[in-house]
């Protein structure tokens, strides 16, 4: 059978997470194994993956006129397998920072690798990836294929369809309407005025050294906050949005914006991009809390959620995509308003919510997921990373000193979980 091959120009969110193609904007997922890991099983795994998903072979390419392209590389690049002889249970998160900071040879390929921890019985396997290529869904999907691969190396774990450019992902109708193409141009120019005509800085802020801190609620703290988010009438996701706003208002007083990005799963309002898919654009929503006095913190999610459903109900994937193709002239500025430019958000916030992947398989099993993080150079770094395995919720928070310091990041964090353990129908947390 003919392998699958990729070459494509990135759409603008990608470019724009690629930059310069030097500058690392690294994703990674880690996971804690039990069990006896050989490096045939993992290049094996690892093969199988690059089999299925064309763009885990791929390399940059740039075309005469700047534009980025992604395309499968001759012969096959591997994936790289590095070694770090497991010390400590810590050590995960060492390499981690470190993953953070080691950019891709995008120009040669691949644009992922792995870490192995290794230890005799228990080791950590770090994925990491540029973000251009994948998002948080499609790395989730990476790992369910990389741990059934790892225990059944035959398993059939089929084939991706692939992308090759809008007209895969927006239906012809929308494509080609001329309404839509009309107001995708015009905010795409008015995007590109805007942006030209607001003042920016000439330096940037000092990242400092990055870090990060990563944390488990236990079975039963899970399940209280998943029954009282449900008892006042409110997602997870909302409560621990107007949580982590709480957190930094009450932590960062004046400095704190009361705004919080989301990113938005996107394959929910574009089906045409299977679960499986190697894509990396997402939705966004915006939210901030109601600051009117007198108000409890269960009337505040209430009000929160009543905000969050409006604005997820009017997304438009087709529409943003569109207007997104139309506004590359913008992209080297809007670079630059994101290195240069004054925050204004928080924090962005992203729950994978439950894990669906096994822990138990034949030759090992899968003791710990640990919350991905991911860092890049635009902007703001500060993110919140959640997901449930096991029936635990898991933490992952990152930032840089020179954005927030490291002990005010551990106040917010303590903040934080106060509030979502405090949390009760009938009695306010704050």
């Amino acid at each position: 059978m003919t392998e699958p091959r990729i070459k494509r120009k990135m759409l603008f969110a990608e470019r724009m997470m690629y930059n310069d193609g030097v500058t690392p904007f690294n994703g990674l997922f880690p996971l804690r194994i039990r069990g006896v890991l050989t490096r045939e099983q993992l290049q094996h795994a690892l093969k199988r993956l690059q089999e299925k998903h064309p763009v885990l072979a791929a390399a940059v390419t740039v075309d005469g006129k700047g534009m980025p392209w992604f395309e499968s590389t001759v012969p096959e690049a591997a994936i790289p397998i590095r070694i770090a002889e497991r010390c400590s249970d810590e050590m995960w998160k060492e390499e981690t920072v470190k993953e953070w900071n080691t950019g891709f040879n995008a120009q040669n390929g691949p644009l992922i690798r792995l870490v192995w921890i290794r230890g005799t019985a228990l080791s950590e396997l770090l994925l990491v990836f540029h973000h251009c290529m994948c998002d948080g869904g499609s790395a989730l999907a990476l790992v369910k294929e990389f741990l059934l691969l790892m225990d059944q190396p035959d398993a059939d774990i089929g084939r991706e369809r692939v992308f090759t450019g809008l007209a895969d992902v927006v239906p012809a109708s929308v494509l080609h309407n001329r309404k839509k193409i009309l107001r995708a141009r015009f905010l795409g120019k008015a995007g590109y005025l805007l942006l030209h005509a607001l003042p920016l800085r000439k330096r940037t802020i000092d990242r400092g050294p990055d870090y990060l801190l990563n944390w488990k609620l236990s079975e039963e703290e899970t399940r209280q906050l998943l029954r009282n988010c449900k008892a006042i009438g409110a997602t997870v996701n909302t409560v621990i949005s107007l949580a982590l706003l709480s957190a930094f208002a009450s932590v960062r007083g004046k400095k704190a914006f009361n705004k919080i990005t989301c990113p938005v799963e996107i394959r929910k309002y574009a089906p045409e991009i299977r679960e499986d898919a190697m894509f990396a654009f997402g939705l966004m929503l915006v939210l901030s809390m109601d600051k009117a006095a007198g108000l409890d913190f269960a009337t505040r999610a209430q009000r929160m959620q009543a905000l969050a459903s409006k604005r997820l109900a009017r997304l438009n994937a087709y529409d943003s995509l569109m207007m997104f193709e139309y506004a590359h002239p913008v992209l080297p500025r809007m670079i630059d308003f994101l290195k240069y430019g004054k925050s204004t958000n928080d924090c962005m916030f992203s729950n994978l919510g439950l894990l669906n992947i096994p822990a138990g398989y034949r030759h090992f099993t899968v003791d710990t997921i640990f919350s991905p993080s991911v860092i890049g150079p635009l902007g703001n770094p500060t993110t919140l990373i959640s997901s449930t395995f096991k029936k635990q919720l898991d933490f992952s928070f990152v930032s840089s000193e020179g954005y927030i310091p490291y002990t005010e990041a551990v106040a917010i964090k303590k903040t934080l979980m106060g509030l979502l353990l405090r949390l009760q129908p009938d009695r306010d947390p704050d």
